[in-house]
């Protein structure tokens, strides 16, 4: 009997009405920065723009790291449909791809850490000053503007295969566009301005929307060049704590790549992993099960190994 073939890394090319998409997911962000310096030497940032812009930030940024990495990627806990179909709509809301791709591409990442076949390592060029700094820019965001795409049926079949998932997968650039959007109807409605819609716009909408970008690209970028690596990886993913706040625990890196379904990255004394703590609150409220916590004899086996 012959053995199944295994499914092809990619599947295909991105047409090109969603390349157009890419190029305005990247660009529109940096549009609004230039708008917004002017701004603040006319009617500046109101305290609604501060709320707002930080309100969205900490839920699409942990929509991406609970919902789309810990949870649909790497399946660090399970839980029911009304919390799965929220966390899919939440990582959504970030404006980084349908949960799909987004879930496939982070899978064929790890399947082939910082060698042939990863998306978007730093090190695909090589280890020259000039080979780093063009790694350091793939990684970051040029790797997003091929127009491959990684084959959704071999790495990510469960999102495919779930009606609910597929559905807001379909629904990205609607949920985009509310993402960005949205803000100014909630600007409009609590200054009673334009000012006050196109102010939020532009803060809570684009600034917040690009700060949630590069805060995640350099997970991908930075991570993956510079930092401690206390625990052993088969790659070169290390942790960078200066991230580690905005990232929500994402920059404690090393681990995450040493054991990638662990709920908890920042398993040191003093790291700060707050998509962690959510987690747990999830836990404790019934949203989620069957987490998987990082046990202190899996960390000393991690860390002993790494020692060897």
């Amino acid at each position: 009997m012959d053995r199944p073939q295994p499914q092809p890394m990619l599947e295909g090319a991105r047409r090109p009405a969603a390349q157009l998409t890419v190029y305005l997911i990247v660009v529109l962000p940096f549009a609004g920065l230039l708008v917004a310096v002017p701004m603040l030497w006319g009617w500046g940032i109101t305290l609604i723009d501060v709320v707002l812009a930080g309100a969205t930030y900490l839920v699409t940024m942990l929509g991406v790291t609970v919902g789309f990495h810990r949870y649909f990627t790497h399946r660090s806990f399970r839980a029911r449909r009304p919390v799965r179909i929220a966390l899919a709509v939440l990582g959504s809301l970030a404006v980084q791809g349908p949960i799909g791709h987004w879930v496939a591409n982070h899978r064929r990442h790890h399947a082939f850490a910082d060698h042939d076949g990863d998306p978007h390592s730093p090190w695909q060029f090589g280890t020259s000053a000039f080979a780093l700094l063009r790694g350091f820019w793939h990684a970051h965001m040029g790797w997003m503007f091929s127009r491959d795409l990684t084959n959704q049926r071999r790495f990510a079949p469960d999102i495919i295969d779930d009606r609910d998932l597929r559905l807001v997968h379909h629904l990205f650039i609607p949920l985009a566009v509310l993402s960005v959007c949205g803000p100014a109807g909630v600007g409009a409605l609590v200054a009673g301005t334009w000012q006050g819609a196109v102010s939020a716009l532009v803060w809570a909408g684009l600034i917040r929307v690009g700060l949630v970008h590069h805060v995640s690209w350099s997970v991908n970028s930075i991570c993956h060049l510079v930092g401690e690596r206390p625990f052993t990886a088969r790659d070169k993913a290390a942790n960078f704590a200066p991230l580690a706040i905005a990232s929500m625990g994402e920059a404690w890196h090393n681990l995450h790549h040493a054991d990638p379904s662990s709920a908890r990255h920042g398993v040191e004394r003093g790291q700060i992993d707050i998509a962690a703590r959510v987690i747990w609150l999830m836990e404790r409220l019934g949203w989620a099960y069957d987490v998987r916590w990082p046990t202190p004899e899996r960390i000393r086996r991690l860390r002993r190994s790494a020692a060897l």
